[in-house]
C-alpha cells in the first residue's frame, strides 16, 4: 500500500548532510573554526552555503582560502559547543535574537587543537579525521534578497586518518569504517551502516565488503 504524502511548508531543507568545521584566519591572524552543513562535493571542488555575514565567509573571501575538517560522531560534543557562538564582534542583532555570543578562543572552548597545513595558512582540526585544505574559487550570491551565498572552493590537500584507508591501498577511503556526523533537519546523526552494495563502487575505484 502506498502512503500518503502531504503538502507542507518546512521552515528548513536539511535533509540530511554532512557536518563540516570550516577553520579561517581572522584579520589579526588568529584561528576561528565554525560549523556548517550545507556542503557538497564534486571532483576536486566543494560548494559551501553560508551566509556573508558569518565571520568565516568574511575571512574566506578575504584570505582566499579555508580548511575543510570533517568530523566524526565521537566529536559531536565539540561541534555542539561551537553552534551559538561567533567570531563577529559586535554580535549582529539577527544572531544575538537566536542565543549567539562572541568568542575569540573557538577551539580553545570547543577543545579541539589547531595544527598546522601544509599548503594554506589556516589550521587544520587535529581531532577531524578528514581534513581537506582548499582555496577560493567563487562566491556565488543567491536567494536575493538575502545574505546567502554559495562558496566555490578547490580541494588543494587531503588528509585522511590512515585507519580509515582501504588494506593495500593508500588513495582509498574505505567506507565501512569512514561513519561522517550528519546534520538531519538540525539534529546530530551518524551513519547507521551498509545497507546494500553499490553497481557504482566498483566503477570509481576499490571495493570493501567488510
Amino acid at each position: 500500500m502506498l502512503e500518503m504524502h502531504k503538502v507542507i511548508e518546512p521552515k528548513i531543507l536539511y535533509f540530511g548532510t554532512p557536518v563540516v568545521l570550516i577553520s579561517t584566519l581572522n584579520e589579526d591572524g588568529s584561528a576561528n573554526v565554525a560549523p556548517m552543513s550545507s556542503a557538497w562535493w564534486l571532483n576536486q571542488s566543494c560548494m559551501l552555503g553560508m551566509s556573508r555575514k558569518s565571520k568565516t565567509v568574511q575571512n574566506l573571501i578575504r584570505e582566499k582560502e579555508c580548511v575543510l575538517n570533517l568530523p566524526s560522531p565521537d566529536l559531536v560534543g565539540a561541534v555542539d559547543k561551537l553552534a551559538l557562538l561567533t567570531g563577529v564582534n559586535p554580535v549582529p542583532d539577527t544572531k544575538m535574537q537566536l542565543g549567539y555570543r562572541y568568542e575569540p578562543d573557538k577551539f580553545g572552548t570547543a577543545g579541539l587543537t589547531p595544527e598546522p597545513s601544509d599548503l594554506v595558512k589556516a589550521p587544520r582540526v587535529a581531532e577531524c579525521p578528514v581534513q581537506l585544505e582548499a582555496s577560493l574559487v567563487k562566491a556565488h550570491d543567491f536567494g536575493q534578497p538575502s545574505s546567502l551565498t554559495a562558496i566555490e572552493v578547490t580541494v588543494t590537500r587531503v588528509h585522511v586518518d590512515e585507519n580509515l584507508l582501504m588494506a593495500g591501498e593508500k588513495n582509498y577511503v574505505d567506507p565501512l569504517k569512514w561513519n561522517p556526523l550528519i546534520m538531519n533537519f538540525c539534529e546530530y546523526f551518524g551513519l547507521s551502516g551498509q545497507l546494500h552494495p553499490s553497481r557504482l563502487a566498483p566503477v570509481f575505484g576499490p571495493v570493501s565488503r567488510g
